[in-house]
C-alpha cells in the first residue's frame, strides 16, 4: 500500500504558505509506515514546529495505470478523512535546500486515517468537512473549492504510478493549517459527523 498526496490544491491553502499556484497536481508520498496507529500522536523530537493539515482520502477499490479522467470514479468506492502532519520547520529547511520533502512529510505517525465511507452518501464536488482544536475550529473546507478534483488527481497519478487496491490519496488540504502542541485534541468532522479523534503527547 503507498500513499499519494496532492499539495496545494486548495488556492488559499497554497497562498497562506507563499506558494505560487500549481498548473499541475503537486504530488509527494508517505511510506505505509507513517499510517498512525491507535489515537494517539506524538510529537517527534526532530521538530519544533508540526503542522496538522486535515484532508478528504480517497481508497483505491481498482487498480489501474493510465486512467482517464471519465473512468477515473470507477476506481474508489469509499472516502474518509487524514490528517497530513508536515514538520513545517525542517519541511521549510529543505525546501530552501531544494531538497525533496520526505522527511518532513513522511516519518512514522504522520499520516492520521479515518475510518471509510461508501461515496454514495455524499456530494462529492460539495463536501464539507472540518477540524477542530481544542474545540475551536480552525479548518473549515469544502471540494467545491479544490483545483483538482478527485478524477484530475486519480488521471494524474496514474500516469506517473499504478494505483493498486488499498492506496490511499491525500487530496489536499484547504487553509487554516497550524502548530500542535502537546496536550491537544484534534476532532475532524465528515460533513456534521465526527469521525476521527487525535490526542497530541
Amino acid at each position: 500500500m503507498k500513499i499519494i498526496c496532492i499539495g496545494r490544491n486548495y488556492s488559499e491553502h497554497a497562498k497562506e504558505l507563499g506558494n505560487e499556484i500549481p498548473e499541475n497536481p503537486v504530488i509527494f508520498m508517505k511510506p505505509d509506515t507513517a499510517v498512525l496507529k491507535g489515537n494517539d500522536f506524538y510529537i517527534p523530537e526532530f521538530s519544533n514546529d508540526i503542522h496538522y493539515e486535515l484532508e478528504v482520502v480517497l481508497k483505491i477499490s481498482k487498480g489501474g495505470k493510465y486512467i482517464q479522467k471519465e473512468t477515473a470514479n470507477k476506481h474508489y468506492e469509499e472516502i474518509g478523512l487524514g490528517i497530513d502532519f508536515t514538520a513545517r520547520d525542517l519541511q521549510s529547511e529543505l525546501k530552501s535546500k531544494g531538497l525533496p520533502w520526505e522527511l518532513a512529510k513522511g516519518f512514522d505517525g504522520s499520516a492520521v486515517v479515518s475510518s471509510f465511507f461508501k461515496k454514495d452518501s455524499f456530494t462529492l464536488d460539495h463536501l464539507q468537512f472540518s477540524l477542530l482544536q481544542n474545540k475551536e475550529k480552525v479548518q473549515d473546507g469544502n471540494t467545491k473549492d479544490m483545483m483538482f478534483n478527485f478524477d484530475d488527481i486519480i488521471a494524474f497519478a496514474s500516469q506517473y504510478f499504478t494505483l493498486r487496491v488499498g492506496d490511499l490519496i491525500f487530496t489536499g488540504t484547504p487553509k487554516g493549517v497550524g502548530k500542535v502542541e502537546e496536550n491537544d485534541i484534534l476532532e475532524a468532522y465528515l460533513e456534521e459527523e465526527k469521525i476521527l479523534d487525535i490526542r497530541i503527547l
